[in-house]
C-alpha cells in the first residue's frame, strides 16, 4: 500500500463505511478517472485491505479485518483524546486469530505452529468450567495491564495493579496518571 491514492481512498471508506465506488470517487475528487478510482479499489481488494458486500452497482467497499489489524494506530491522537471519546474494546476479539491466518503474514510453518498452538489452546479450555475460564482471563487481563504499563514507566506492582483493576482502588504515593494508565 504505496500510493498516495491508495491512502486517501482507504481513509475515505474508514470515514464512510459501506460506501460505492462512484461515492468513494465522488466523495474524494482526486481528479482521477473513475477507471482508475476502480482499480485502486480492485487491488486494495485483492491485497484483502478491503471487503464488498453486494454485487454489481450494488456493490459496498468496507475496511477489511486484515487492514484494521494491520494498521499502525497514532497513539498521540488516540491519547490526546479524553477516555470517554476513545474507542476501547471491553473484550478481547478472538477472531483477531482468524484473521491474522487470512492476512498471508505467516510462512506455512509458522501457521502451522499456530494452528497447534490454538488446537492445544481449545483443548485446555474445554476441560475448564466457565467460573475457571473467566477467572483465566481475569488473571490474564491483569497480568497483561501490569506488564504492559511497566514497559511505559509505570511503578504499581503486580499486586497493586489487581487491587485497581478489581477494587478501583488507587496507591497512595503513586500518580493519577500511572492509575489511568493501568485502567485504560
Amino acid at each position: 500500500m504505496s500510493s498516495v491514492n491508495e491512502k486517501i481512498i482507504l481513509e475515505f471508506i474508514k470515514q464512510h463505511p459501506s460506501c460505492s465506488s462512484m461515492e468513494v470517487h465522488n466523495g474524494l475528487g482526486l481528479g482521477i478517472g473513475y477507471s482508475t478510482t476502480k482499480r485502486v479499489l480492485t487491488k486494495l481488494l485483492n491485497e484483502k485491505l478491503v471487503v464488498t458486500s453486494g454485487r454489481g452497482k450494488g456493490t459496498k467497499y468496507s475496511l477489511s479485518p486484515i487492514y484494521e489489524l494491520l494498521t499502525p494506530t497514532d497513539l498521540d491522537k488516540y491519547f490526546e483524546k479524553e477516555i470517554d471519546e476513545r474507542s476501547i474494546n471491553n473484550t478481547f476479539n478472538f477472531n483477531v486469530f482468524d484473521t491474522l491466518l487470512q492476512a498471508e503474514i505467516f510462512t506455512n510453518e509458522e501457521l502451522n505452529h499456530l494452528i497447534q498452538l490454538q488446537k492445544t489452546y481449545e483443548n485446555n479450555i474445554s476441560k475448564l468450567s466457565e467460573t475457571e475460564y473467566l477467572k483465566e482471563l481475569e488473571r490474564l487481563a491483569i497480568d497483561l495491564s501490569w506488564k504492559s504499563s511497566q514497559i511505559e514507566g509505570n511503578t504499581y506492582s503486580l499486586l497493586e495493579t489487581e487491587r485497581l483493576l478489581k477494587e478501583k482502588e488507587t496507591v497512595s504515593g503513586k500518580t493519577k496518571d500511572e492509575a489511568e494508565m493501568l485502567l485504560n
